[in-house]
């Protein structure tokens, strides 16, 4: 007779701690609905610099309807449409659009496009500015490169002990938008303590919703044997997830794409699983996962609600024009 099995004397009772926000943020749907009202108005093709979005899903979705994802506008054919995408892009590729005869819609998050204009406005200032992300990811290329000389990376602890300043109290830092809320304020405080009078943001620079769906996971963690993280492997946030689950007493936690992914002996043993997904993550992802967890036993799903998101961003202006004729 199996032990764990529902309905038997002594059987484990299985259930999903599902987390709410998940998925979709303000800014991702933004991105994606407008690559798709521009295939829509525009036909195929729209040529898209990078990931739209980091979901694997998404991606393929929106290739097989039409878009062709490039790494860098010298792919574009010269007089094409590219759509930037929501991570934001640095003036000089503004300007290579412009060289090349572009037309381009400008699909940056606005609370990207925030964290670029404090980049502007102090270095104009002439401040230094320690942005404070991860290497090589396109929103910091983006947010750098509006302040070149005026902006240095911070992303481990040991580029805060080393970085340089030239005046200790003309300093601030900023940050990538889809960071660890508790990393980043390690990483501040490191830097305070070299540099006192170092300066906050105006405003805070994580967002909403990477902020939202890490306290969804705080909540529900330390109640979970295992978390599920639906996310792609290049989802900052996604990662981030993952991370704050395991820090804050989950036993594991693992980053899928697809239910698919989900290995068996990950359910051995356990009682409850938390679901969530990062914020570029359609909630049909999330909703097959849910299916096959309650074949595997895990029907009974309790939603963990810790914010009500009701943020939209209207679309690019590029593309509101040519919506309204």
């Amino acid at each position: 007779m199996p032990r764990n099995g529902a309905g038997y004397p002594g059987a484990m009772p299985k259930r999903v701690l599902l987390a709410k926000p998940r998925g979709y943020c303000a800014g991702v749907d933004r991105a994606v609905e407008t690559v798709e009202l521009a295939l829509e108005k525009y036909g195929a093709p729209v040529y898209v610099r990078k990931e739209i979005v980091h979901n694997k899903y998404v991606v393929e979705t929106l290739s097989d309807r039409g878009a062709i994802f490039v790494n860098e506008t010298d792919e574009v054919p010269e007089g094409a449409l590219v759509v930037f995408s929501a991570h934001g892009v640095s003036p000089a590729v503004h300007e290579e659009a412009a060289q090349r005869s572009l037309r381009t819609i400008d699909a940056t998050c606005p609370l990207v496009t925030k964290v670029h204009k404090e980049a502007v406005r102090f270095a104009k200032e002439d401040y230094d500015i320690l942005l404070i992300g991860h290497e090589g990811h396109e929103e910091v290329e983006g947010t750098a490169g509006e302040a070149p000389d005026h902006v240095q990376l911070v992303d481990t602890a040991e580029d805060a002990a080393k970085v340089e300043v030239r005046d200790p109290n003309k300093v601030i830092w900023l940050s990538q938008t889809t960071l660890s809320v508790d990393e980043t304020m390690v990483r501040v405080r490191q830097l305070k303590d070299r540099f006192p009078e170092l300066q906050d943001p105006p405003s805070d620079d994580i967002c909403y919703a990477t902020s939202n769906r890490q306290t969804a996971v705080k909540t529900m963690a330390p109640s979970c044997d295992l978390v599920l993280v639906v996310g792609s492997k290049n989802s900052s946030n996604s990662i981030r997830l993952v991370e704050v689950a395991l820090q804050h007493g989950a036993k594991a936690s693992y980053l899928i794409d697809y239910a698919k992914e989900v290995d068996l002996a990950w359910l051995e043993g356990v009682e409850t699983v938390g679901v969530t997904s990062g914020a570029s993550v359609p909630d049909i992802l999330v909703m097959e996962l849910l299916k096959f967890l309650e074949s595997h036993g895990y029907g009974d799903v309790e939603e963990i609600t810790t914010a009500n998101e009701k943020i939209a961003f209207s679309l690019p202006r590029e593309l509101r024009k040519d919506l309204v004729r």
